[in-house]
């Protein structure tokens, strides 16, 4: 793995190197920090005080990025973004280390201070260590008050300048986030700043494979704290430590899945249909595979499947998913996905699903007769604004163009779900982004097209009672959201084909 290396020797701390170099790959080369830090971490022998504070400089500094040149701007001569990429980079984890941690001062600029000496050389040394110090020193004046240090506006005046300074999030996304939580400042704050909080991660217990309960036996047993969820049946949470020492992640029986993402499947899977069944159900947007596999569970849930066994005779197979299919028939599953990679990641997700089948194919153009599936998940690609507590770089790399971009391609996802289902049966509309450009406006703009749909009130969902007790959101969807519901900001929207 080709990664930032020192150019000259020095006695960078370790952890502070490893950050620096994720950074750096994120600068330089566009890398995720969330695929990068732990391959960094596979390689290096490191403590578990250092693993922490490698992770927390680099999670820390790339959320708060837009704070940090902000902060270094109010000490620096010269533009920030004209600052040499490997010491500007550098100068953020220090910063970030003032700014947003216990470590003292006085060690915050010496480590680095190091740090540029060990990657950069001797030249940019005392321009780094200069900086350091002003910026220490107008965080002492300010005391650490973010809304004084880089000037916000009044929140009663201005509440989008003052939220876009103290959250560190882009104007764009601020103004995003208020719209779609109606104006309201104080909720718009604590949804923008739980994308600063570290995810609590969730694990999904497949249906049929393993159990809630099994599945925290099975962590307790191999040291893991884990603990049931209270909204979705098969979610469990996992405080800290490796997924993958589950004897169940590696066997595809459970697996890392975000509960916001099991609670509109298996709203999908609990509503009801009118009229006569197929037993179809298409994920028309499979990739990587998480909903495939807990739709294909769930929906076999009364008749669970046995494992390793073939289709039975009476079966469509995979190269025949528009063979019309008899009412007795048991539900089955077809999961579709265009790019190969993506498409085997859903086949291994499927893995012991018998009824279920995996077919590379463009979702706006299914490979199944219309109208014969009672159930259509479309989980459309979209911004992910709903998941930036996961990708830290992410807030800083999308922009308003990327969710104009995709706006054509979710309506015509949606509209080839609409026909691929059957009078009387339903479509998920899902996307993990709380835009309305991409959630209620495509879902209304097609609507308006179709006489024959009607949108079903997906807040009486069984399977969202848990989550939405409580609350008093206008429907007919359902927006989840990490500070209220601590899952990603999933939206959901349920149709059905009428019958009549």
């Amino acid at each position: 793995m080709s990664v930032a290396t020192p150019r000259r020797g020095g006695a960078a701390d370790p952890a502070r190197l490893l950050a620096w170099e994720v950074l750096r790959a994120v600068d330089e080369r566009g890398a995720y920090a969330n695929l990068m830090l732990p391959a960094l971490m596979a390689g290096r022998r490191l403590s578990s005080r250092d693993r922490g504070l490698a992770t927390e400089l680099t999670y820390g500094s790339l959320r708060a990025m837009g704070t940090l040149d902000g902060v270094l701007g109010t000490v620096t001569s010269r533009p920030v973004d004209t600052v040499d990429p490997p010491v500007r980079d550098a100068l953020r984890l220090g910063t970030y280390q003032l700014l947003s941690t216990r470590v003292p001062a006085r060690a915050a600029v010496a480590s680095t201070v190091d740090l540029v000496r060990a990657t950069c050389g001797e030249r940019p040394v005392r321009f780094a260590n200069a900086v350091l110090r002003r910026v220490a020193a107008r965080i002492e004046e300010t005391e650490g008050d973010i809304a004084v240090l880089l000037s916000a506006p009044d929140v009663n005046v201005d509440p989008a300048g003052h939220l876009t300074v103290v959250t560190a999030h882009p104007r764009w996304i601020v103004d995003v986030v208020l719209e779609a939580l109606g104006g309201d400042a104080a909720a718009a704050r604590a949804a923008l700043v739980a994308n600063d909080t570290r995810p609590t991660v969730h694990l999904v217990a497949r249906p049929g494979r393993i159990s809630a309960d099994e599945l925290v036996e099975q962590a307790a047993a191999v040291g893991l704290r884990a603990r049931r969820s209270v909204f979705s049946p098969y979610a469990v949470y996992l405080d800290g430590g490796d997924p993958g020492a589950l004897p169940a992640v590696r066997a595809g029986a459970a697996a890392v899945q975000d509960e916001g993402s099991q609670l509109v499947a298996l709203a999908l899977a609990a509503v009801p249909t009118v009229g006569r069944l197929t037993g179809l159900t298409v994920d028309l947007c499979a990739g990587p595979g998480g909903k495939a596999a807990l739709l294909a569970g769930a929906l076999a849930a009364d008749q669970p499947p046995a494992f390793g066994q073939p289709p039975a005779a009476d079966q469509p197979s995979p190269s025949q998913p528009g063979q019309p299919p008899r009412a007795e028939r048991r539900p089955r599953l077809l999961a579709l996905e265009p790019r190969a990679a993506r498409a085997g990641l859903v086949e291994a997700s499927l893995a012991g699903f018998p009824d279920a089948w995996t077919v590379r194919a463009d979702g706006r153009l299914p490979p199944v007769r219309p109208g014969t599936a009672d159930r259509v998940l479309v989980d459309v690609p979209c911004s992910g604004l709903g998941a930036l507590r996961r990708r830290p770089e992410a807030r800083w790399r999308r922009t308003p163009a990327d969710v104009a971009a995709l706006v054509p391609l979710q309506r015509q996802l949606l509209v080839a779900a609409l026909d691929l289902v059957r009078p009387g049966g339903v479509v998920a509309y899902v996307t993990c982004s709380p835009h309305p450009e991409e959630t209620s406006e495509v879902v209304m703009a097609v609507v308006r097209q179709r006489a024959d749909i009607a949108i079903l009130d997906a807040r009486r969902s069984e399977a969202l009672a848990g989550a939405l007790a409580g609350t008093s959101a206008e429907g007919p969807f359902v927006q989840l959201w990490p500070h209220l519901h601590g899952t990603d900001a999933m939206f959901l929207a349920l149709l059905r084909r009428r019958s009549d």
